[in-house]
């Protein structure tokens, strides 16, 4: 088993995948109190058992005392990971005001922790997770800073890490779930990691107004398996009775008049409902709805109350049908109410694909020229997919808002960007 370091280590989705490939994490280092309680659960702790968990904020431990806690020397860990958190880096930050302040941002600081972890241990292989933000086009200064202080690094320490960067699609592997992340990726003495071509066929794009219940067939295209589903990860998952998993707020009694597959758009003039909005003036993901017949959109970490994905039974998403659609192992349990489920979960990198990850760093990196590249936490694939589910008329409560809306103006001519531009 490969040692590991651990940084913001969340409820573990990163770790669980390279346990999975063969890693075991030695020290975790993770301070929300909530996520401390998922990875010291008793019915959790068989992934944990040779794990110390520092349970403080990254910036008041040393690396010196990390090393300490996982009984290792400068350079003797195998691989260091982490997902510092992204919120510096995240679309939403465009979505709600036109740019983020990225670097600016105090919690932007957690890159520069991980660099010095990286810097005083000296793993052999290090791995970093983040958003797409982290390398947007024109604004990619957070891969700019890892760049620069890499290679600080090399020339401080005599290493020569090198540094990988690509943005991974989680469904392009097998994961029932469209989400995309970047992956940095360096080795210590210079060799250059390869990213994995993808092993399955996404969907097509679709025009959330025409809807997404006329897919065509799954089968295997150019080499690549089909994707997975929502309906793979979920068919054997109970329904559960909880309150916690009802659907409030000012929306909820809309959600049953949503077809599975769409959102809010298909109330507006393009849809095929009422026109209640107006064309992509809501948040994309306003009460966006599950497909059986394709993976899940991306799970976010603080949903508001009209915020999907939903389930197709019109309700939350449990948090163990949360962990099936982020590939967690199937008896993994994430502790707290659902709120607290879908931060965890939220956050948390498809286990699958890490595995995938860890596999080709062993592969490549390590020599075993044997290792098997398939994932194991992948859902079992379902021979056969149920009919949509019917959907309700619009409740009457909404039906003083039928109307004439007029449609987003288009990028960077919104709302917010007039005000940003009257404010200069």
């Amino acid at each position: 088993m490969y040692s590991t370091l651990s940084l913001f280590t969340g409820a573990g989705g990163l770790d669980l995948g390279l346990h999975a490939a063969g890693f075991r994490t030695k020290v975790a280092v993770e301070c929300d109190p909530v996520s401390i309680e998922t990875l010291r659960f008793t019915e959790n702790r068989k992934w944990w058992k040779s794990t110390e968990i520092c349970s403080e904020a990254i910036e008041d431990v040393s690396s010196e005392r990390l090393l300490e806690m996982a009984n290792l020397g400068v350079g003797e860990a195998r691989l260091l990971v982490g997902g510092p958190p992204c919120q510096p880096f995240s679309k939403s930050g465009y979505w709600h005001s036109g740019d983020a302040q990225r670097l600016d941002d105090p919690r932007a600081n957690t890159l520069s922790e991980y660099l010095r972890v990286l810097e005083d241990s000296l793993p052999e292989v290090f791995l970093l997770e983040n958003v797409p933000g982290l390398a947007f086009s024109e604004k990619d200064d957070g891969l700019k800073l890892l760049k620069s202080e890499v290679a600080a690094i090399n020339k401080r320490q005599g290493t020569n890490y090198s540094l990988k960067a690509a943005q991974l699609n989680a469904a392009s592997y097998g994961v029932p779930q469209t989400r995309e992340r970047v992956f940095v990726i360096g080795h210590r003495d210079g060799k250059e990691f390869e990213f994995p071509e993808a092993s399955h066929q996404l969907p097509p794009r679709v025009d959330m107004s025409a809807g997404i219940t006329d897919m065509p067939p799954r089968r295997v295209v150019g080499g690549l398996q089909p994707w997975s589903t929502a309906w793979d990860a979920l068919a054997k998952i109970k329904t559960p009775d909880d309150p916690d998993l009802h659907v409030r707020g000012k929306w909820a009694d809309l959600l049953p008049s949503i077809p599975e597959g769409h959102n809010y758009l298909y109330h507006t003039e393009r849809g095929k409902g009422v026109p209640l909005f107006g064309w992509r003036r809501r948040y994309w993901s306003m009460l966006l709805k599950l497909a059986k017949n394709r993976p899940s959109w991306t799970l976010t970490a603080q949903p508001g109350p009209a915020i999907g994905p939903f389930h197709w039974e019109n309700r939350r998403l449990s948090s163990r049908e949360l962990c099936a659609l982020q590939t967690f192992p199937a008896d993994y349990q994430i502790v707290g109410n659902c709120m607290m489920s879908h931060r965890q979960v939220g956050n948390a990198v498809p286990s699958a694909l890490a595995e995938v990850l860890g596999r080709e760093i062993r592969r490549q990196f390590f020599e075993e020229t044997q290792v098997s590249t398939i994932p194991t936490l992948l859902p079992q694939r379902q021979k056969r997919t149920p009919s949509v589910s019917p959907v309700a008329p619009v409740a009457k409560k909404y039906e003083h808002l039928i109307g004439d809306y007029e449609e987003h103006p288009g990028t960077g001519r919104g709302p917010g960007a007039s005000r940003r531009a009257s404010n200069q």
